[in-house]
């Protein structure tokens, strides 16, 4: 029994955690249940082969597909005090963000980027979902103002990619302070009549959706995007009313004119490009 206790089980812990790693070699998806094989989702820009729903993507593999040969430069976004409450809740905020530095490789969740599309200058604030569901504390915050003041001395075109569940609880006060100030640093770059684009990936939720990302010029949402401040199950139990089919969803909010156009993933790019065209007058 103790053979079985101290090595047998251990073993096969560790063989199942290794085929584990190897994850994801089939993804699920969350539409029709179709399995797709990983390298074939990869190619296909995380849209399902079976119903084409579009799957989260890695925010660097999506930077790739957008940017001219899939080259562009990262921007160091000025650091900001971390854990400014000494936060606590199951575990220290600090630990959190260790964790989600290793899962994703990034500091935090927006990367800030300057590239070309079709020989176009583009500034790009990519939001990171899988990094602390994109939440937007002080770092965000910063990254926003950067890119915006980027983007502003490049005289270039603003693309945001939004992606987030709202702002970051465990930076409070502080958090909810980056609504007005993302605002703020977004109207001084509209000050230059550039192109202001924000693209809308699902979910969209919280502070995040009710401060910089609704002041886009073009605002583009994904298929099938959850966007609004609060969930429609929060919405539901506070008015104790059946919410309507596809509520707050890209197309429930393209149909009431809260969006400008809804654009499959892999016309992104091309349909981005004739804004930008038309937009900045470029020839």
């Amino acid at each position: 029994m103790n053979w079985l206790t101290n090595f047998v089980k251990p073993k096969l812990k560790a063989i199942k955690s290794k085929i584990l790693k190897k994850e994801n070699l089939w993804i699920k998806c969350p539409a029709c249940s179709q399995m797709n094989f990983h390298k074939d989702l990869q190619e296909k820009l995380y849209m399902c082969s079976n119903c084409d729903a579009h799957l989260k993507m890695p925010i660097n593999e999506r930077l790739i597909s957008i940017y001219d040969d899939g080259l562009y430069e990262i921007k160091d976004i000025p650091k900001v005090l971390e854990d400014p409450l000494s936060f606590k809740d199951k575990m220290k905020y600090t630990d959190r963000l260790k964790i989600a530095r290793k899962k994703t490789s990034n500091n935090d969740a927006i990367l800030v980027v300057n590239g070309k599309i079709n020989n176009i200058n583009l500034v790009t604030a990519a939001m990171d979902f899988s990094f602390m569901g994109g939440s937007m504390g002080m770092q965000v915050g910063e990254g926003i103002v950067l890119a915006s003041q980027l983007a502003k001395d490049l005289k270039s075109p603003l693309l945001i990619i939004a992606s987030s569940g709202g702002a970051r609880m465990q930076e409070g006060i502080l958090s909810l302070m980056q609504m007005p100030r993302t605002v703020a640093a977004i109207e001084i770059f509209k000050e230059t009549k550039l192109p202001y684009i924000v693209l809308f990936t699902n979910p969209v939720t919280g502070g995040v959706s009710a401060s910089f990302t609704m002041l886009g010029d073009i605002l583009i949402a994904e298929p099938g995007a959850l966007i609004g401040f609060a969930g429609p199950r929060v919405i539901k139990k506070t008015v104790n009313e059946k919410l309507p089919e596809g509520f707050q969803k890209s197309e429930y909010l393209l149909e009431h004119g809260m969006m400008d156009l809804i654009v499959n993933r892999n016309q992104f790019k091309e349909k981005l490009y004739n804004l930008l065209k038309h937009l900045a007058g470029k020839k």
